[in-house]
């Protein structure tokens, strides 16, 4: 087909019970993906996706069990209309499922390589308490001179997600975001709130990770890019192993330009599409985009997606 879409995938924060659950249960493919999956980890993901469970808040449980959704619903968009992505991007973790849809890695390999990262994570974090928070209202500028002058006053807290105007996430060691609350109020932040996240992401507290991931990135990254990935870190588009290799160690310790990206590509496509459960990038994408953005996040989506684009 000739329409020009970017295929997008979310990260942590668009997990919930029972996602993935109609591809599951509508799909022989999605059924065997689950096993595969199933049987690669040793996790058991039919209770982790759709029984009541305290895991999938766990960064190491959380990361293959988004990926692996997202994974399932591309495969049934691409299985059932002849298209290919122009480019392909993810917010943190989705990263990986944009290299999965632009052929460079296998489905199960990334979930197992996104559980290794999510352990990698953890244990990177799991000598100090830390946490992430959202700061909404403010300009970038203000949320990162705030964070220098805590720096610099002996505090560890960094601007790490840069996700649409006003709506950025810090992240850090929790009682030095708590502290930071009141600060990004009186500098007249509409909200500074506590994220729900047990790891640091994106900052220099995970550095002690990055070095055994690069080893399964080199195992499992193929040099068989269909199209390009823009990079979180870079904001950028790259297109081989020798780059996924040097940018997603790189991605765990630096910010993620998410809004960069969307104005770096948005005049190459036609239309975005996310894949995974929700629409939490549609959200973010309302400010930086004109540009139609569909989602396949169960069998109703993947039908209405396919149409969409049909009429394209």
């Amino acid at each position: 087909m000739s329409v020009k879409c970017a295929f997008l995938f979310p990260g942590q924060g668009s997990q919930a019970i029972g996602m993935g659950k109609d591809f599951f249960e509508n799909s022989d493919i999605a059924k065997e993906m689950v096993k595969s999956a199933s049987d690669r980890t040793g996790i058991d993901f039919e209770n982790l996706l759709f029984e009541e469970n305290n895991n999938l808040s766990q960064t190491e449980f959380t990361q293959p069990a988004i990926l692996l959704v997202g994974a399932i619903a591309h495969r049934l968009f691409t299985d059932a209309i002849d298209i290919k992505p122009t480019i392909t991007m993810g917010h943190s973790l989705g990263e990986f499922s944009a290299l999965v849809a632009t052929g460079a890695l296998d489905a199960i390999d990334a979930v197992e390589l996104v559980n290794l990262r999510g352990k990698l994570m953890a244990e990177a974090c799991s000598k100090q308490e830390v946490g992430m928070m959202v700061s909404l209202g403010l300009q970038d500028e203000v949320v990162e001179q705030i964070c220098q002058e805590q720096r610099d006053a002996g505090l560890q807290v960094w601007a790490v997600n840069y996700n649409s105007d006003g709506q950025i996430v810090i992240a850090g060691i929790k009682k030095d975001l708590e502290s930071l609350v009141a600060v990004l109020k009186d500098a007249k932040a509409k909200r500074a709130m506590l994220l729900n996240m047990s790891v640091a992401s994106h900052c220099p507290l995970l550095q002690s990770a990055t070095k055994p991931l690069v080893v399964k990135l080199e195992e499992m990254i193929k040099d068989e890019f269909i199209a390009p990935v823009v990079s979180n870190v870079t904001a950028k588009k790259y297109s081989s192993k020798a780059e996924a290799l040097e940018l997603l160690p790189e991605q765990l310790v630096s910010p993620v330009k998410y809004k960069h990206s969307i104005a770096n590509i948005d005049d190459e496509v036609d239309c975005y599409i996310e894949f995974g459960h929700g629409n939490v990038l549609k959200g973010l994408n309302r400010k930086a985009t004109k540009k139609p953005h569909f989602n396949v996040s169960d069998m109703a989506s993947l039908q209405a997606t396919i149409e969409a684009i049909k009429a394209l």
